[in-house]
């Protein structure tokens, strides 16, 4: 960001907002995405193996191989379980450490045009079915305060990324509710199948997150460098 930008400091409806740059944090969140990625694709790789094993000994099998080779399954599911927990809660804690700075960015460039108060953008994403659409209108006014002067963005990323994470998060529910239900081979490989489909989704909601945080952290950088609109544009 400019090390000295025009509006630096506004007193908005929200409280006080100053500009600081998001470039730093927004590059943390984009990394600790990526390693959400990365304990997705162990999570496939574990779900493909409980699938595999739980299929085989739906089919009748009981040999000690295939007894071996479920243990080892469970183990596996288990700690991917363990790796994906770990690595989302982390993500979580610096995303929305980014987010915040960004909100308050986004009030300078724009003290009116956010519909909601500045204690959502965190627990907007904690209050049940509140955070199936809430994180997405602090999103949106976010983006639009900090896009060109004069104009509104298009709002097809972010749209994409928040359908991919509720179809998601959804969908892992979904499936781990019936992994905790299932009693027999045939439910648990059923159960993996819905699982290892909410894990794909997850990947590509990570993705599309990955390209918001990038964006608009540019956009804002960009912004703070151009300067308030000349008085009569």
């Amino acid at each position: 960001m400019s090390p000295q930008p025009v509006f630096s400091h506004f007193t908005s409806p929200h409280g006080p907002a100053w500009l600081r740059s998001p470039v730093g944090l927004g590059r943390a969140a984009a990394v600790m995405l990526g390693v959400v990625i990365a304990s997705d694709v162990l999570a496939i790789w574990a779900d493909f193996t409980m699938s595999d094993v739980s299929g085989a000994l739906a089919d009748g099998g009981t040999s000690a191989d295939l007894q071996r080779r479920a243990d080892h399954a469970d183990a596996l599911y288990s700690a991917a379980g363990y790796v994906q927990s770990a690595a989302l809660v982390a993500a979580i804690v610096v995303y929305l450490i980014w987010f915040q700075r960004v909100r308050v960015n986004a009030e300078v460039f724009n003290p009116l045009g956010h519909s909601t108060s500045r204690g959502w953008v965190i627990w907007g994403w904690f209050v049940p079915v509140l955070n199936l659409w809430r994180p997405r209108r602090v999103m949106l006014d976010i983006w639009d305060a900090s896009g060109p002067h004069g104009g509104r963005g298009s709002h097809g990323l972010v749209n994409g990324w928040w359908t991919a994470w509720v179809v998601g998060l959804l969908a892992g529910r979904a499936g781990f509710t019936e992994y905790r239900k299932a009693d027999t081979a045939q439910e648990i490989h059923d159960a993996v199948g819905q699982v290892m489909v909410a894990d794909a989704i997850d990947i590509v909601a990570a993705v599309l997150a990955i390209l918001v945080v990038l964006r608009l952290t540019r956009m804002q950088n960009q912004k703070a460098y151009e300067g308030p609109l000349p008085v009569g544009v």
